[in-house]
């Protein structure tokens, strides 16, 4: 590129693995040892290659990366990048990553460097057996993409049902504050026992065990303190209730579904207060203003809204189900595809001119 590094200041950062898969704005003021990266090149993460931490620019470059990562690039009349990813990924890939590494003095932590990556075995079949493995692997990919695509289609067509104006977007909506129509208190619970006959509710869900059952009914709970300020969770059954967590007991004149399905897209974390330990109070949530339909209209809302639950969060059945599935499914071809009798080449040959090449374009 010849361009200084420090000149891509403020521009895109990208980090090509599947954690850090997003652009994102550099923040460091020192830009001088990063690296820049073309397109086909591959990025890894030597301390976190053995969980996937691994890929490569499919669009069009240069990036930069932080000095951390490790940049290589193979010959292309060879190997197609995809081909590779998809071996590296597979069972023997990982297998062979986890072999190689090795650990940091002082440290329980091991690393790869490229010394030891380059080692690795690689079956390299002709570029049209590449071609054709990629091509049948990315079918299920594709698939995936659908699913998921089909997902938060679901999750915001269950938003808009959500969504209403001041002046009624189903028929007449009356407007009242959430003290109105519940009564909010904090949670008391003062036993948890590893082991006990009934659950006690912390802000995200099951914290403990009690013996003593001080509810009987079902009722919302919303988080009031921490980073999970705002989550909202129901409760059914006997059980009790820890002092993080808030307990809004509804009026039996609505539908308490109605109601959850409501706070869990009010976005409640928006009223958290506070640096290290946000807070949301009882006050704040008895003067939420909520849109209260006909009890009609509020359970043919909940039958909807029960079905949209059930196909984007369930992970017994729905779309959840099914993308693992497609997933599972994506790795077991992939692992056949990708099996070979013939002898195995390594990529070192191919790579470490690369490497040394891009030692050179790690800009000053």
């Amino acid at each position: 590129v010849g361009a200084n590094v420090k000149d891509f200041s403020g521009h895109f950062q990208k980090c090509l693995t599947e954690y850090f898969g997003e652009k994102t704005k550099i923040t460091s003021q020192d830009t001088s040892g990063y690296y820049i990266v073309e397109k086909d090149w591959f990025v890894y993460s030597p301390s976190r290659i053995d969980v996937g931490s691994i890929n490569f620019l499919r669009d069009n470059g240069p990036v930069i990366v932080s000095p951390l990562d490790v940049v290589f690039s193979v010959d292309l009349n060879v190997i197609r990048p995809e081909y590779l990813l998809n071996v590296l990924k597979s069972n023997d890939g990982m297998f062979q990553i986890l072999s190689h590494r090795q650990g940091i003095e002082g440290t329980g932590r091991k690393t790869l460097p490229f010394s030891e990556f380059a080692k690795i075995n690689i079956p390299v079949p002709p570029l049209v057996v590449q071609d054709e493995v990629i091509s049948i692997l990315n079918q299920f990919l594709n698939l995936v993409n659908e699913l998921t695509a089909r997902q938060k289609q679901y999750g915001y067509y269950r938003e808009k049902l959500l969504t209403f104006d001041i002046y009624g977007a189903i028929g007449d909506v009356d407007w009242r504050t959430l003290g109105d129509i519940s009564s909010i208190k904090s949670g008391r619970n003062k036993e948890r026992l590893t082991e006990g006959s009934y659950p006690v509710f912390g802000s995200t869900g099951i914290i403990a065990r009690t013996n003593t059952s001080i509810y009987r009914h079902q009722q919302i709970l919303i988080a009031r303190v921490g980073a999970n300020a705002g989550y909202v969770q129901l409760a059914d059954g006997e059980y009790d209730v820890s002092d993080n967590t808030l307990i809004v007991d509804i009026d039996p004149k609505q539908n308490l579904k109605y109601l959850y399905y409501y706070l869990q897209n009010a976005k409640l974390n928006r009223f958290a207060k506070g640096g290290g330990q946000p807070l949301i109070t009882a006050g704040q949530l008895k003067d939420l203003s909520v849109p209260v339909p006909s009890l009609e209209v509020q359970e043919r809302l909940v039958h909807v809204l029960d079905n949209f639950d059930a196909i984007c969060s369930d992970l017994n059945i729905g779309l959840p189900a099914e993308i693992e599935a497609r997933k599972k499914q994506y790795e077991f071809y992939r692992d056949k595809l990708l099996t070979f009798d013939i002898a195995s080449a390594t990529i070192s040959g191919q790579t470490d001119r690369q490497t040394d090449r891009q030692t050179d374009r790690r800009v000053d």
